[in-house]
């Protein structure tokens, strides 16, 4: 039987803490699917109270990370591999911030029938499938570190993208047509602006994997100097 090292214990418990953050995130965000798809207020109240808990873990996580650092003063793969635990630690905690954020607009019982109208139009469902396949996706690209796919999980967030685009003018355009719908509107531009945000985030958890697994810098790439 092996047995394994202080250090390679710690790390292996660093990344048991990062995987009960990313599962509770996910969750997060599942919840605030079904809370905005079903006006449902007290699942909404639910995702808001374990903010806090996300809020716990990744301050843990960020404390042992820098007393790994401290204490061992890794070198190449392990020091990529604590860094970019830092990093996406702090990542998912944002996430779960903007699924709280989701969660408030659902509180508003005043705009559960604006909602009801108009979910499919902006393709609410469509847009949270694919940032919870993004997170999922990513959590096993972390766990087997394997950076193959990071290219296709990057892909999806083009598509939250687009669909973002779209639900804007989409939502302009009903804004224009009827104003009684003015406040629930704006309200909902900036939730879907916090879904279409979380894939921003979910694109920079997938750069520290590659940055992790392969050495490689994806930050800015492909942005015009």
């Amino acid at each position: 039987m092996t047995t394994l090292k202080h250090n390679e214990q710690e790390l292996l418990y660093l990344k048991e803490e990062i995987n009960q953050m990313w599962k509770l995130v996910i969750s997060q965000v599942t919840k605030a699917k079904q809370a905005l798809l079903n006006n449902d207020v007290d699942l909404a109240m639910e995702i808001i109270k374990f903010e806090k808990r996300v809020d716990g873990l990744e301050l843990k996580i960020d404390s042992n990370c820098e007393h790994y650092i401290a204490l061992y003063s890794p070198v190449a793969i392990d020091l990529r591999f604590v860094l970019s635990i830092m990093k996406i630690s702090i990542t998912l905690e944002r996430i779960a911030d903007y699924a709280a954020g989701v969660a408030h607009y659902v509180t508003d019982k005043d705009c559960h029938d604006f909602t009801s109208k108009m979910k499919e139009t902006l393709e609410i469902e469509r847009m949270f499938d694919l940032l919870l396949n993004m997170l999922t996706d990513s959590l096993l690209a972390f766990n087997s570190e394997n950076a193959k796919n990071a290219g296709k999980i990057l892909s999806k967030d083009k598509e939250v993208n687009k669909i973002f685009e779209k639900g804007i003018d989409k939502l302009l355009e009903q804004l224009k047509k009827e104003s009684n719908d003015i406040k629930c509107g704006l309200n909902m531009i900036m939730t879907i602006r916090k879904m279409e945000r979380i894939g921003d985030h979910c694109s920079n958890i997938v750069e520290e994997i590659v940055f992790f697994v392969e050495a490689k810098v994806l930050k800015h790439k492909g942005k015009n100097k």
